[in-house]
């Protein structure tokens, strides 16, 4: 029984092993840059939502100040969303015209180790305007 001479296309079917060790010498580099390019965008994602919550609380406690409230005094409270507090400060003071206070809301957060804060300003009313003021003594009355 004669066999056939094994050819040269048959002996090339596989990879050799420096084909092998090469590659793996590749996957050993770019998956750890890989990982860690994930990894980092995963933080970026979660310090941004936070400085999103952030702003949110500071717009609505910003809100509650020009609406609600006509005190001088500096307000402040922690909210928390989830697994991380929100520490709020509203502060009011006068603008340039005395009559005009300026409100910031500034909420302080810890992102990545760190304390981050988001601060909003805004004018509120007039403090002659604000009904119930302390500073506006009016009296109406009304004819039929």
């Amino acid at each position: 029984m004669k066999f056939a001479p094994v050819s040269n296309n048959r002996r090339r079917a596989g990879y050799t092993l420096a084909e092998t060790l090469a590659a793996l010498l590749f996957l050993a580099i770019v998956i750890p840059a890989v990982v860690e390019a994930l990894h980092v965008a995963s933080r970026a994602g979660t310090a941004s939502i936070r400085r999103a919550v952030a702003a949110r609380i500071a717009e609505r406690m910003l809100t509650e100040a020009t609406l609600y409230t006509n005190s001088s005094a500096t307000q402040s409270g922690t909210q928390v969303e989830g697994t991380v507090d929100y520490r709020w400060t509203v502060t009011r003071e006068n603008w340039v015209q005395s009559s005009l206070p300026l409100l910031t809301a500034e909420v302080r957060f810890l992102t990545q180790g760190q304390e981050s804060s988001v601060r909003f300003s805004t004018l509120g009313h007039p403090v002659d305007a604000i009904p119930g003021s302390s500073s506006s003594s009016s009296s109406s009355t009304a004819t039929r």
